[in-house]
């Protein structure tokens, strides 16, 4: 037997799957959402840890030569510290050797 679709059913067909749409876009939002809030958070999770890691290198330093290095680049070469530029900026200032630098570590 064959059976009619009426104006009726057309419509709660297309209402169902305009529903069905809203639902997917919406739940894809969510997850592009919380993708870019985890990787902010990651970012600088590790922009605290590499700052900990230089001041840690630095205070090995210090312990070792005696006066806190004057360069970044000094605890690169001597203490195998490993910054990646490309995704950090690290601004490392020392006043003076006896006195801790001042770092400050960005994330791009």
């Amino acid at each position: 037997m064959f059976h009619e679709v009426t104006d009726k059913e057309l419509k709660s067909r297309r209402r169902g799957r305009i529903l069905l749409a809203s639902c997917i876009a919406i739940a894809l939002a969510v997850v592009v959402a919380l993708t870019f809030v985890m990787q902010t958070n990651a970012r600088e999770q590790g922009a605290t840890a590499l700052r900990e890691s230089i001041m840690t290198a630095a205070k090995q330093c210090c312990a070792i030569e005696g006066s806190y290095p004057s360069s970044l680049e000094h605890l690169e070469k001597n203490y195998g510290l490993s910054i990646n530029h490309d995704d950090y900026v690290v601004s490392y200032e020392s006043f003076a050797g006896n006195i801790m630098p001042t770092v400050v570590v960005t994330p791009r």
